[in-house]
């Protein structure tokens, strides 16, 4: 494959070769490959990816903000997301023709998305329709795989992200009587509060179960059905984590991401998307403590940049994104040094039809919001 202005392709690298590397050349290669790419690379680094890899960023920011960007940078051949595959998927949508999206490891996935295939979510939208339930209108969260967002798109329905879901909530209550929120049902639940349903208005909708283990009657009274998924990083904070920083610190804010369960939001001081969380603790008084319930990167990264605030992570067992992980500085030199020979590695491409509609639901989303 010849890449424009790269020369004639060499040989495929492969990333073994990369795996017996020290850091410190590590480092050094990743900046040398960047010089030499020069303008027509763009490396984006989520706010959850490792330090050895964000500071050769680019441009940092949550999957959404990274994906805009991206389509405004038409000077960029190749857009090297260090993140996970939906990013990426998205970054494909919303970016031109001629660029191209490179995930550095394929196998950086996130977990949540992969608990709402399509097959799945059109056999619930079948039972429900075969319900009489008609007045229905989709929701997927950001975190979804591309041809569930397109799923939203022909059923005019929208993507929506953590911080602007409550808006997007009231657009839809006004369009249809029900809203079917996909794949997270923590984040579905807790902006349901937000907006006022009460928590027996809302059915959970369990894949593997006939009717999503509802009866009729759960789901004609539903005002919200939410899937069945969560987060492994988020969802794993519980009331007990609050509960024990508060003894400790006393005192002490807390402050968590909107996936986490419903109860843990509930006992919190705050919650708020990745950028929320980022800018609340920017804007925070010197001397003030934080106990945040959200990636362990990102937490530990907070801490580092403010030695005037207590910032802690709300539980004290491992809560790291194992999947945003797998992006290592290995695997980002690997995949700059092969567009450096002309190759491009672990492209991302979405089909034509799965992004025109995609497309139709993040531009609608973007209309409302």
């Amino acid at each position: 494959m010849k890449s424009q202005g790269a020369g004639v392709a060499a040989g495929v690298r492969e990333i073994d070769e990369y795996l017996k590397l020290g850091e410190v050349e590590l480092s050094e290669r990743i900046v040398e490959a960047k010089r030499k790419l020069g303008s027509r690379v763009m490396i984006l680094g989520h706010h959850y990816q490792r330090d050895d890899v964000i500071c050769h960023a680019d441009l940092t920011g949550d999957s959404f903000k990274l994906a805009q960007m991206a389509s405004r940078r038409p000077e960029a051949d190749y857009i090297v997301f260090c993140g996970v595959h939906f990013m990426a998927e998205s970054a494909d949508i919303l970016s031109g023709a001629h660029q191209q999206v490179i995930l550095p490891d394929l196998a950086a996935g996130c977990s949540m998305a992969d608990m709402a295939r399509l097959e799945q979510v059109e056999t619930a939208w079948e039972q429900l329709h075969e319900l009489g339930i008609d007045s229905i209108l989709p929701i997927t969260y950001m975190n979804s795989a591309a041809n569930i967002k397109a799923f939203c798109g022909r059923h005019d329905g929208v993507v929506c992200t953590s911080s602007n879901a409550a808006p997007l909530f009231d657009w839809a209550f006004k369009q249809k009587e029900k809203l079917f929120f996909f794949p997270d049902e923590h984040l579905g639940r807790n902006t349901g509060v937000k907006f006022g349903i009460p928590l027996d208005r809302m059915a959970v909708w369990d894949p593997r179960l006939e009717l999503g283990g509802n009866t009729p009657e759960q789901l004609e009274n539903a005002k919200i059905i939410l899937w069945k998924g969560f987060c492994s990083v988020h969802g794993r904070f519980q009331e007990r984590h609050v509960d024990d920083r508060r003894a400790e610190h006393p005192g002490i804010k807390i402050l968590v991401h909107p996936e986490c369960r419903y109860e843990v939001v509930a006992k919190s001081d705050l919650n708020g998307s990745t950028e929320n969380i980022i800018k609340t603790i920017n804007e925070a008084p010197a001397g003030s403590k934080w106990a945040i319930g959200t990636e362990l990167n990102l937490v530990n990264r907070l801490a580092n940049r403010h030695p005037d605030k207590l910032i802690t992570l709300l539980a004290p067992d491992l809560c790291m994104c194992a999947t945003m992980f797998r992006i290592a500085p290995e695997n980002l030199l690997w995949s700059l040094e092969n567009l450096v020979d002309g190759n491009v590695v672990n492209q991302i491409k979405v089909d034509d039809e799965t992004a025109k509609y995609a497309r139709i639901a993040l531009d609608r989303m973007l209309e409302i919001q």
